[in-house]
């Protein structure tokens, strides 16, 4: 099975957490972090920096990994490296996704997370106290 490794942003503002939902695809409309591909010759936080860049017009920092996620989806297998972030500079304009939202830790499930995306969310409920002073 093929793996492709991705990168996705957690970020955090005020309490909250920056979800977004895709507007294309086989996972349409489903809620993920945003990020993306980790290209040939970057680091996993040069391509989330580059992905965020690209697809919400914002500057981040990336703070630290968070999590790595393994998951497998029937097409590939995907490797996931997820980064406690926040906005440098900014206002995360929708360029590729359907809609976002700001979410508190207690609210995540509200939305229908991708199955990877999920893990994550399970992963931010287990901590939320010390995950949410990262910042």
């Amino acid at each position: 099975m093929k793996t492709i490794r991705v990168v996705a942003a957690v970020i955090l503002k005020d309490g909250k957490i920056f979800a977004t939902q895709r507007g294309y695809g086989a996972y349409k409309d489903y809620w993920e972090f945003p990020g993306g591909k980790i290209e040939p010759g970057e680091t996993p936080e040069q391509a989330l920096i580059r992905e965020i860049r690209e697809e919400l017009a914002t500057e981040i920092r990336v703070e630290e990994l968070l999590t790595t996620v393994e998951y497998d989806y029937p097409e590939f297998h995907l490797s996931m490296d997820c980064f406690i972030c926040a906005v440098l500079r900014g206002k995360l304009e929708l360029k590729e996704h359907e809609s976002a939202s700001w979410l508190p830790i207690s609210r995540l499930r509200d939305v229908n997370w991708l199955p990877a995306d999920l893990l994550v969310v399970d992963r931010l409920e287990k901590q939320p106290k010390q995950i949410m002073k990262e910042i």
